[in-house]
């Protein structure tokens, strides 16, 4: 038996709510997506999602399996200071709304990379569109992996039979759902998710002998409360430093120039919508947090109560919440936190597979077969969103060798491209640089970042800057000294009829 099944009983009431969830999702994925007969219905809900709904479904999209499992065994290793990163993530969504949310509202687009077609030219949208789908299936296959690491300790089943259950699940609901189906089940999943991580800590309080104020003295003596680290220290991913300043230009990145995230803003009634579901969103990702950071600091002093003695008294990475949800969880709210697990997880992958297909239509097929009609790019649409789907399952097999913090690897990929395709919409925004010079600095920056990464001990938090600051000056750099420094054409709004 599976070490963390020692004590584990999943009843079959348990089994019935994780199934009715999963058939729910399912089946209001159905239901919306036989509303949707055209690309813009699939790909961006009408426009007409109201801005709570947004601001939810951004929320949800970035809290995964990695969210729920890994942010706790965070704190449950360390202390408070990963919400330094939050608090960069808040500067970084004002300078997302008032900088490069209105070059998304001139028009009719359905991609934040045809902005880049218009400014620069095709090579730079395509390119720009690979970086963003490596990107996905790279990060959404580690959190796919957590997820089905968690149904197998549930089933004692093999890795692979649940990287692939959870892996159809959420391909079989976004394929037919589209858009309007990912953000509405992204606002179930959100109340579930925190519902559950709320009953998971009022357990584990009401398991201490001492219950608040134990947690409280026990995690203060060890220093669990701790935030603000101010030492500069460019190998330490949580100083104050690496938090505002890397993870203001991160979040930038993932929030402006990410696809992900564009297609939410798109979604919205109006930029001013948009705008205010972004920036609250932010404040709702700070205290989302702080909970599962809360709730890993418990762990630490519920274990040191209650030591896990069948594993020899250490947990793994990334086991160290789930372990407890197994111990010491019962009929009927086992199901429900696995259930808001899958929340988590689902909420996150199947937004993933509608923007990479998105993408993958519009930034690359479409420019192929202009002329192609609504309906053959709606069940291509749909045959991409199966596709992606089965490329991160392929990932999350391959994740399966990994050592890591899941949630630190996942940030770690996005930060290592998102930054560079931000330093292209800046070069599109401030300066007059031609496509030559931009597609130099994309080179250039992918360099600078591939050198931080496997070259020195830089922490994640910093590839953001380094690739989008490399690539601004590179592209100012090289059209100055070999271009002429001629302006290029002045921007003009993507008009449907140019696509």
């Amino acid at each position: 038996m599976h070490p963390v099944l020692a004590a584990f009983h999943f009843s079959p009431i348990d089994t019935v709510i994780i199934v009715l969830y999963i058939a729910g999702c399912t089946g209001l994925g159905a239901w919306m997506g036989s509303k949707s007969k055209e690309l813009k219905g699939y790909f961006l809900g009408e426009s007409n999602i109201p801005a709570w709904a947004v601001m939810i479904s951004i929320v949800a999209t970035e809290t995964s399996t990695a969210t729920f499992l890994s942010v706790p065994g965070i704190a449950y290793r360390g202390d408070f200071t990963y919400l330094q990163l939050p608090l960069g993530y808040l500067v970084g969504r004002f300078l997302v709304a008032f900088l490069l949310l209105p070059s998304y509202f001139r028009g009719e687009i359905f991609t934040a990379y045809e902005v880049l077609q218009n400014r620069f030219g095709g090579a730079t949208r395509t390119t720009a569109s690979i970086l963003f789908l490596l990107t996905r299936v790279l990060a959404d296959g580690l959190r796919l992996y957590l997820a089905a690491r968690v149904l197998q300790v549930i089933t004692g089943g093999s890795i692979e039979l649940s990287i692939l259950a959870v892996g159809l699940t959420t391909i079989v609901y976004t394929f037919l759902g589209g858009m309007k189906a990912v953000i509405w089940i992204d606002v179930i999943q959100f109340h579930i998710y925190i519902i559950g991580a709320l009953i998971s800590l009022s357990i584990l309080v009401g398991k201490l002998p001492g219950g608040w104020p134990e947690l409280w003295s026990v995690a203060s003596a060890a220093h669990k409360f701790r935030m603000f680290n101010f030492a500069f220290d460019p190998s330490n991913a949580f100083t104050f430093w690496a938090g505002l300043f890397g993870g203001m230009v991160l979040n930038t990145a993932t929030h402006g120039a990410d696809q992900l995230m564009v297609q939410r803003y798109l979604s919205a009634r109006s930029q001013g919508q948009a705008a205010g579901a972004l920036i609250a969103s932010g404040f709702v990702v700070f205290a989302q947090f702080a909970l599962f950071l809360l709730i890993g600091a418990g762990l630490f002093v519920f274990f040191r109560e209650f030591p896990p003695t069948d594993v020899g008294g250490k947990l793994a990475k990334d086991q160290e919440f789930a372990y407890f949800i197994v111990h010491n969880l019962r009929t009927p709210l086992l199901g429900i936190v696995v259930a808001a697990i899958f929340s988590a997880a689902m909420g996150t992958l199947s937004g993933s597979l509608n923007a990479s297909a998105a993408t993958t239509v519009n930034d690359i097929y479409r420019p192929l077969v202009p002329n192609a009609e609504d309906r053959h790019l709606l069940w291509v649409s749909r045959g991409l969103t199966a596709v992606w789907g089965l490329g991160q399952m392929a990932m999350a097999l391959g994740a399966t060798q990994l050592q890591e913090n899941v949630v630190v690897n996942a940030l770690a990929i996005a930060s290592f491209t998102t930054g560079i395709v931000l330093g292209l919409f800046l070069l599109g925004i401030f300066t007059k640089v031609p496509q030559p010079a931009a597609l130099a600095g994309l080179l250039v920056g992918l360099a600078a970042v591939s050198f931080a990464k496997f070259g020195t001990q830089l922490a994640w938090p910093w590839y953001a800057l380094i690739g989008s600051s490399t690539v601004v000056s590179t592209g100012v750099l090289v059209d100055t000294l070999f271009l002429g420094g001629e302006p290029s054409a002045e921007p003009k709004p993507v008009l449907e009829s140019e696509l």
